[in-house]
């Protein structure tokens, strides 16, 4: 298996180890995402084996923000596999820090948080959680790229230095 440095959304190399302390943010971290979006997914086909064979396919979202911010919903509808999602993000005001749940159709299971948050217009997630019954750890990364338009990704890590890439989506606001 081969594992791939965990590049930056600046682009760098580097690889990436999970902080010390997590990321902090603010309540408003994820107000740019509230509204209409539509996005192009690429997910890797196969995971752990250093393939680079990717599944494009396109998603719908809306998203919503509830009790004064404290609450961050989103729901995806993927047309072309036939499920769809919800990311639910409750911001924590002690520790200023957001928690991000993902659940989807085909399973109704709510999958455990990464919590983080944005330094500027990058934000930084982490948790643990289990794949094809191995322990992981995940990492999603955002990157607000102007009012319109966002970057989205998650990588995995066995070990928690050496990430693989495996799912990214390109975000645009639809207008109107």
């Amino acid at each position: 298996m081969s594992l791939l440095p965990f590049p930056s959304l600046a682009g760098s190399q580097k690889a990436t180890t999970i902080p010390p302390k997590l990321p902090t943010g603010d309540i408003h971290d994820f107000d740019f995402f509230v509204g209409n979006w539509t996005s192009v997914n690429r997910r890797l086909k196969k995971r752990w084996v250093g393939s680079t064979d990717w599944d494009v396919f396109p998603n719908t979202i809306r998203c919503e923000s509830r009790m004064g911010g404290v609450v961050n919903i989103d729901e995806v509808v993927f047309p072309t596999k036939g499920w769809s999602g919800m990311t639910i993000r409750t911001f924590n005001t002690e520790k200023r820090q957001w928690s991000l749940y993902w659940v989807n159709s085909r399973t109704g299971e709510l999958f455990p948080p990464v919590v983080g948050g944005f330094t500027g217009d990058s934000g930084e997630f982490y948790g643990d959680d289990t794949d094809e019954g191995r322990a992981i750890k995940v990492v999603f990364r955002w990157k607000r790229l102007g009012p319109d338009t966002a970057h989205w990704e998650q990588a995995f890590s066995l070990d928690g230095k050496q990430w693989e890439t495996n799912w990214m989506a390109e975000h645009t606001r639809v207008k109107g």
